[in-house]
């Protein structure tokens, strides 16, 4: 629900770490209206851009409801093509491309006001048996040993532009710890590869299809971040104009997002305005679940 909607009651601020995660539940899910049309609910209290990784999970989440329960989702990639906007609805379209025996194909069209902000392909397949390898997972200190990165903001209120305090103080369903130090407005230059842990600050359902979905909207924060290290400056950086272009998600094994995750990223290369980065999601004992790539709009607007 959208500041614009005084019907809302939820506050975040207040809210058990229990109603949180209640609460984002309901914003993965979408409600059908029609066959193959589904609308997504509205963050409460949301201002702006809506969250990129909001509507990929909706996405993902109206695709899901097309396929029978013997196919799960292995892949998805998503263009945004406009800005989503918290005031209104986002309305998904689905496609049905194929069924085949083993796998399945969707596409999906959000759209606002009758223009799409985001088209994804989601592929589906019956799970089945294989040759198997992966990377390993890289050393990283204990989430223990970590502040959260709502703990940090806090601590640095100071540095947040008045503009975005609600976002970065707000309270939130998935907690991240990163590895790093993080210098608001960048700082020095560093190499393009972070680490970060993530995880609900409750539990969630058993549904394997909502811990999809959850891990499709945390997929989508800090990744863009990785490829402005190596440039010292960030989102609040002055001057920076940044945008998701293109997000990709490929689910590997079955896991759960109440449980630690290390979301592990890199940035190969940076150019034309554009960053390129990629992710790898692992559990604590080490399983690869998913890998993750996006480019982004890093556009210096403001050159001094």
């Amino acid at each position: 629900m959208s500041e614009s909607d005084p019907a809302g009651d939820f506050d975040p601020y207040t809210a058990s770490p229990q109603q949180l995660v209640d609460e984002f539940v309901g914003l993965l899910d979408v409600e059908p209206i029609d066959t193959d049309l589904y609308r997504g609910a509205q963050l409460h209290g949301g201002r702006g851009r809506i969250f990129g990784g909001q509507v990929i999970a909706q996405a993902l989440a109206a695709a899901e409801k097309s396929v029978g329960d013997d196919r799960t989702a292995h892949s998805l990639h998503a263009y945004f093509t406009r800005a989503g906007d918290e005031n209104f609805p986002v309305i998904y379209r689905v496609t049905r491309d194929r069924d085949g025996r083993s796998f399945s194909t969707r596409r999906v069209i959000a759209q606002q006001k009758g223009r799409p902000i985001l088209s994804m392909a989601v592929n589906f397949q019956v799970p089945e048996e294989g040759l198997h390898h992966q990377f390993d997972m890289p050393d990283a200190p204990p989430p223990e040993n970590l502040i959260s990165e709502l703990d940090f903001w806090k601590a640095h209120e100071d540095k947040i532009p008045e503009a975005f305090r609600w976002m970065m103080l707000r309270p939130r369903p998935i907690e991240m710890r990163p590895c790093e130090d993080y210098r608001p407005q960048g700082g020095a230059k560093r190499e393009p590869v972070s680490k970060l842990w993530i995880k609900a600050v409750a539990p969630l359902p058993d549904d394997p299809a909502i811990h999809r979905a959850a891990l499709a909207h945390a997929s989508d924060a800090r990744l863009m971040g990785t490829s402005m290290l190596p440039h010292g400056v960030d989102w609040q950086s002055g001057g920076m104009q940044t945008a998701s272009l293109d997000h990709a998600l490929w689910l590997h094994e079955d896991f759960r997002i109440d449980e630690w995750l290390l979301y592990v990223m890199d940035s190969p290369w940076s150019g034309h305005a554009r960053g390129m980065n990629r992710g790898q999601i692992y559990t604590r004992d080490g399983r690869l679940v998913a890998s993750v790539a996006q480019e982004g709009l890093i556009r210096q607007v403001d050159r001094g």
